[in-house]
């Protein structure tokens, strides 16, 4: 059967004949209980076999009737394994909440506790119905890591003093101050009989796997029972008076301070959906079936609740240790959960005798090693990695030493403020120039508001009057006071005879703050932005370059190309140093790439191509010629063919075309003669593209079909006609013909930014949005 499909009998069956009725629904679902009956009745046996033992130590750690346990274990597997939205999850009493029931316990008595466990069921039906399921997971994981990890720590604080034969105190804290009591009055019995128990679940994994098919936990609790039966008959036991049905206890309203009881349902719903949701998707990630619906787990989880609540039983949450051993035991549906918890009602029945012999303190060495593997030392070092240390520990310490619920809270106040401060901090830092006289950067990144604005003018106001001062936006997020006082100090800065240019490098515009709410945009820096898009940004001219002279600084061009080199060595030397270490010696480009030397058009842009992977040929009107024509030429070709081995030559053409204009006006008699007789001669290499336009060449046909106008339908054509000429090539012709060369034409669009193939038959639109041969955006017929 393929994985996920549990609701088909078999893949394999053939389809029935024509004719024949097709079974119910009721068939097909016995069919389907049946067909994996096989794999889910082993699997329920194991987690059986686990959820038993700790059912029991669970129960004694909450300080609630040993049966209260096996009451809620049974309800976890037969109400939430039936109605919960997690196929494979298991769910029973769970160690994440025996700290708030032992509280509950204390503060009202049992019987009010299963009244709140009850109504704490209502409330996850309610949550559930309103479909809040995946809102209940934005919950900070360092959250939950250290409320469970204080959890560990309050449960072995509690159950040592049940290993050394002493009574637990009420916190955490009067049980560490009783320990070292606790040790001196030890009962030799058994405190041996727990570390016994705590010394066969750590050596467990290192046995044979033949016997490792009986779980720890099970095997543990057998051994030390058998030993306390032979050699400690004296040791304090589990007691209670009847089998599971004679411990159902029907729940009591408690008595006054509704504000405490109602705060306790709220927390004990939230813990027990947040524990359940979090285990649902730690299976989802275990298995390759159904995935979890967190609504409908949320009203399973819920009605077990109220049902365990209701019968005495302790709360009920997905638990992951019985789930992950349901997937590990080959379970394929969610019958595996209901029969768990039916051998655990059947057990409980018929054989509760034999759980009165098992020592509290084999019990208390079972809950230790529990406590001790919810502390996990990689979620220590996770914490530490993402810098979220502080709020594990100071949750951790107040899960242990406050109580559950205020540790929670507090932990995700510190969580809620860690969010703030890293997602509304900007860094603004000023760097000194090295020498005197040079720039001085200013880089801002990070969310630009209000709240920087402190931030912001202490690092301006530092910088000394009368300098070259370049600002580096790199804001994902700008708001108008930002910008506000941003500019305000540039106006003041350049009065006192200053310079500063803002150049903008993030996600967030910065003349967008003016007129606009401020909002996260798409990153808008190309990667070789023209110079006029950042220079002089937001009214402030280019900065001085270091190391020019008042003469070179006079002289714009000059002036213009140093800053475009001072941004490169600020911004992009460093990225582009790994791209070219390995270029150092030799080079190994694919593609010969010839253009036009129009400043408008950019190879490694439009074909997204970095250092080492273009040989470019650039000249006008992006020309080949025939052997001998061009000394200049026919060396490049046999250079890149011969020496470089490239596998392809790209002719490039472009829109609005300079060359062709000037073959257009040659031929309506305007001449060429103001550019020279040199650049005549040099049309002699396109004046044939001419006269295929005039013959209707099929390129020409397509472009004129496409909407291009005459002068681009020029441009097309002359790129399918240096490609015919490479074919008549005497060095690039037989690397054609031989297959280790490839041709190609392109022709880039300046108006649109697109570029479309151009071949000896005719065009195609690359861009996968005007494949269809649509007119391109801002392409106009003529």
């Amino acid at each position: 059967m393929a994985p996920g499909l549990p609701n088909i009998p078999s893949l394999n069956h053939s389809p029935p004949p024509p004719g024949s009725p097709r079974p119910g629904r009721f068939t097909l679902r016995r069919q389907a209980f049946l067909g994996h009956l096989g794999a889910d009745l082993p699997a329920s046996l194991v987690v059986f076999l686990v959820a038993l033992p700790l059912s029991l130590g669970i129960a004694a750690a909450s300080g609630a009737p040993i049966m209260a346990g096996l009451i809620a274990a049974a309800v976890g597997g037969l109400v939430a394994g039936s109605l919960g939205g997690s196929p494979l999850q298991v769910s029973g009493p769970a160690a994440g909440l025996t700290v708030i029931v032992a509280g509950l316990a204390e503060q009202f008595g049992w019987q009010a506790t299963c009244a709140i466990t009850a109504a704490a069921g209502v409330v996850q039906v309610l949550l559930g119905a309103s479909r809040v399921g995946r809102s209940a997971l934005a919950v900070s994981p360092v959250v939950v890591k250290a409320m469970l990890a204080g959890i560990g720590i309050t449960i072995m604080l509690q159950q040592i003093h049940v290993l050394l034969g002493s009574q637990p105190a009420g916190s955490a804290g009067e049980n560490l101050a009783a320990l070292p009591a606790a040790i001196t009055n030890l009962e030799l019995h058994a405190a041996l009989l727990g570390l016994t128990v705590i010394a066969i679940l750590l050596v467990w994994k290192y046995l044979p796997a033949a016997v490792r098919r009986i779980p720890g936990p099970l095997a543990a609790v057998v051994v030390g029972t058998a030993l306390s039966v032979a050699l400690a008959p004296d040791v304090e036991r589990i007691s209670f008076n009847g089998s599971i049905f004679d411990a159902v206890a029907l729940p009591e309203l408690p008595d006054g301070n509704w504000q405490a009881i109602t705060f306790a349902v709220i927390s004990m719903a939230l813990i027990a959906s947040i524990e359940s949701l979090l285990s649902a998707v730690a299976v989802d990630k275990m298995q390759n079936g159904p995935r979890t619906n967190l609504n409908r787990e949320l009203v399973g989880q819920g009605a077990a609740n109220i049902v365990s609540g209701s019968l005495g039983g302790l709360p009920v949450t997905g638990v992951i240790v019985r789930s992950a051993t349901n997937v590990e035991a080959g379970a394929r549906t969610r019958t595996s959960a209901i029969l768990h918890g039916i051998w655990i009602l059947v057990f409980s029945a018929l054989f509760a005798g034999l759980i009165q012999l098992i020592p509290l303190s084999v019990l208390a060495g079972l809950l230790m090693v529990i406590g001790a593997r919810l502390i996990k030392i990689a979620d220590i070092h996770t914490s530490l990695r993402t810098g979220d240390l502080p709020i594990y520990a100071v949750t951790l310490l107040c899960v242990v030493f406050l109580n559950l619920l205020e540790g929670v809270i507090i932990g995700l106040s510190l969580a809620a403020a860690s969010v703030l401060w890293r997602v509304l901090r900007a860094e603004v830092t000023a760097h000194e120039p090295a020498t005197p006289g040079a720039i001085w950067r200013i880089t801002v990144a990070g969310s630009c508001s209000f709240f920087a604005l402190p931030r912001l003018n202490r690092v301006l106001h530092a910088v000394p009057e009368s300098q070259d001062v370049v600002v580096e936006m790199n804001a994902d997020y700008l708001d108008h006071a930002f910008r506000e006082s941003l500019i305000a100090w540039q106006q003041q800065y350049q009065a006192t005879g200053g310079t500063v240019s803002v150049e903008e490098h993030g996600n967030t515009l910065f003349q967008d703050a003016a007129s606009r709410p401020p909002k996260r945009q798409d990153a808008r820096e190309l990667p070789l932005p023209p110079r006029t898009s950042w220079q002089g940004a937001a009214g402030g001219p280019a900065p001085a370059e270091a190391g020019t002279t008042s003469g070179e600084q006079a002289r714009k061009p000059l002036r213009s190309i140093l800053a475009g080199i001072n941004k490169y060595h600020r911004r992009f030397a460093d990225q582009v140093r790994p791209l070219v270490q390995d270029l150092t010696d030799v080079q190994n480009p694919d593609t010969l790439f010839v253009a036009c030397v129009d400043s408008r058009v950019n190879p490694n842009l439009i074909t997204s191509s970095g250092p080492g992977d273009l040989l470019t040929l650039r000249n006008i009107g992006n020309v080949v010629c025939h052997d001998g024509q061009d000394a200049s030429i026919d060396s490049v070709l046999s250079f890149a063919v011969n020496a470089l081995d490239v596998d392809s030559i790209v002719i490039c053409g472009h829109s609005n075309c300079g060359a062709m204009k000037a073959l257009i006006q040659d031929a309506n008699g305007a001449g060429v003669a103001a550019l020279g007789a040199g650049f005549d001669a040099w049309l002699d290499h396109a004046r044939p593209s001419y006269k295929e336009l005039l013959g209707n060449h099929p390129v020409a046909r397509e472009a004129a079909d496409a909407g291009y106008s005459r002068l681009d339908q020029l441009g097309m054509v002359n790129v399918a006609v240096q490609l015919a000429k490479l074919d008549r090539h005497p060095v690039v012709g037989p690397a054609l013909t031989g297959g280790t060369v490839q041709a190609t034409g392109l022709f880039y669009d300046i108006g649109t930014a697109r570029v479309v193939l151009v071949t000896p038959e005719g065009i195609e639109i690359l861009d996968p949005a005007h494949a269809a041969g649509a007119l391109p955006a801002g392409v106009v017929a003529g």
